[in-house]
């Protein structure tokens, strides 16, 4: 097909939303997208342009004292009745308006229309965000490409409503078991139940007190949940295994293995299985383009109470924060969208930014 990032397009944020969003990419589905946009990088001309698999790199090699990265994943979640683009009044709805379409169409406008800007930049547009780790196109190139991600300072466009959101928190899964032995509920004596077991430890989740932790002005606020309970084999067996999942979000002052320690203890005399786990981002509000990004934003920052991949950038030692137009909490809705001026808004502060 014809490319629809046409050059009338490139030039105006909004416009360029629409077209991102009208084409479908649903992670794992990405071909179509990157291309377009792999095309557009090379034709901008001042770009050195690669590509590892649906993710895209284009980057400015000017010299400057300073690189920093823009970044915005290019899948969706599957489509719910969204797609294609519409616009109702200054709202533009569809699947991926928000998280984060609107949000890649601020890079790639800049990426071709800002040829000189201030700092080096690297614009990296990237694959599967939205599903399972391995697949995630930042960590595949931190694997296999660490080069394309060397810099002072990376802004992830992930939707904040227009606020800076410094770093982000970490994130646990669990498993806590109970065990017992199995009998047949009419000689239930003969048994022990583990789902009745398991009420200790929703008792421990119900009185659990979690912390409050501000961090460079950022406050962060903890939370540990029960997410999931299985168990029971049959309507006449006492049964002897239960599970209680449990999510703990931790602030970045905690490393991961302090959270993992952190629910042993909680748990304490249960078996306990950690089965995903993800690192926090110190806000890193200290770095030199950081503080420049920040006086061009002009608002203070806020803590990131979810975790994004601000966080693997961080565990390469470049602070990192998110900054983009949407509403987060309409990420996945079947009505998500974005206001227009957002767009503008945050297309106008960035390339403030970048120009210096």
């Amino acid at each position: 097909m014809a490319n629809p990032l046409t050059p009338d397009v490139l030039v105006d944020p909004v416009e360029l939303t629409r077209a991102l969003v009208d084409i479908e990419s649903v992670s794992r589905d990405e071909k179509v997208i990157a291309d377009c946009v792999e095309d557009v990088l090379r034709r901008a001309g001042h770009l050195t342009v690669e590509r590892l698999g649906h993710t895209v790199m284009g980057r400015t090699d000017l010299g400057r004292a300073q690189r920093v990265i823009l970044a915005g994943h290019l899948d969706t979640v599957p489509i719910n009745d969204n797609w294609p683009s519409t616009v109702v009044d200054d709202l533009i709805y569809g699947c991926g308006t928000s998280d984060m379409k609107s949000g890649v169409a601020i890079a790639l406008h800049l990426a071709t229309t800002l040829p000189d800007p201030a700092y080096d930049v690297t614009y990296l547009f990237y694959e599967a965000e939205e599903i399972e780790s391995e697949f995630n196109g930042l960590k595949l190139v931190a694997d296999s490409r660490p080069e394309w991600l060397r810099a002072e300072f990376a802004v992830l466009l992930e939707p904040t409503y227009g606020v800076v959101e410094a770093g982000c928190q970490g994130t646990v899964s669990a498993l806590v078991r109970t065990h017992g032995r199995r009998a047949h509920t009419a000689r239930a004596w003969r048994g022990e139940n583990a789902i009745h077991a398991a009420g200790e430890v929703l008792r421990r989740l119900e009185g659990y007190h979690p912390r409050t932790v501000t961090i460079d002005g950022c406050t962060y606020r903890e939370g540990l949940n029960a997410v999931r309970i299985n168990g029971g084999i049959a309507g006449n067996v006492v049964p002897d295994e239960c599970s209680v999942e449990v999510n703990l979000r931790f602030a970045p002052d905690r490393s991961e293995q302090q959270a993992h320690e952190h629910l042993r203890e909680v748990f304490q005399g249960f078996d306990l299985e950690i089965v995903d786990s993800a690192p926090g981002a110190l806000p890193g509000l200290n770095a030199t383009a950081a503080r420049e990004f920040l006086t061009a934003v002009g608002v203070e920052p806020a803590a990131k109470l979810g975790w994004t991949d601000v966080a693997r950038f961080a565990a390469l030692g470049i602070p990192a924060m998110n900054y983009g137009p949407g509403d987060p909490s309409l990420a996945h809705a079947p009505d998500e969208h974005v206001e227009i001026g957002q767009i503008r808004d945050g297309a106008a502060t960035l390339h403030r930014w970048l120009a210096g």
